[in-house]
């Protein structure tokens, strides 16, 4: 399709599903959804008490923005050391090749907006267990 052949899009919520890392993505723009050739945004919920399983992005960059819940921790880092707690309005950010962890560690389920610079709904995800008990 030639760039001339291209317009915009309004789109409709695409099906929920569970990723392999645990979160609930709701995808809006993909590749999937629009086609997109560079970027993904969509909603990531954490339900309470809920966290992710230990992993990491090869090949992209991630930032969520923190819609809608309270005391999500984040740890990153080659030992997921590295920790900072996210409320209502935050916004995290996760380079590529980063090894993290989100914990909701409140009461109410975590709502995110998320964007990255992959537009695939199934990204390729590096699933790191020997990291997940480092986190409780």
């Amino acid at each position: 399709m030639s760039s001339k052949d291209k317009v915009g899009s309004v789109v409709k919520g695409a099906d929920s599903y569970t990723s392999q890392q645990g979160s609930i993505y709701s995808p809006g723009i993909s590749a999937e959804t629009v086609g997109s050739e560079a970027v993904f945004l969509g909603v990531v919920t954490i339900p309470e008490g809920a966290r992710t399983k230990a992993h990491l992005h090869q090949h992209h960059e991630s930032a969520f923005y923190l819609l809608s819940g309270e005391n999500v921790e984040l740890c990153t880092g080659p030992q997921l050391e590295n920790r900072a707690l996210a409320q209502t309005g935050d916004y995290l950010f996760i380079p590529a090749n980063v090894a993290h962890v989100a914990v909701n560690r409140g009461a109410t389920p975590a709502v995110f907006v998320g964007v990255r610079n992959e537009p695939t709904a199934q990204e390729s995800v590096v699933m790191l267990p020997e990291l997940d008990e480092l986190v409780p």
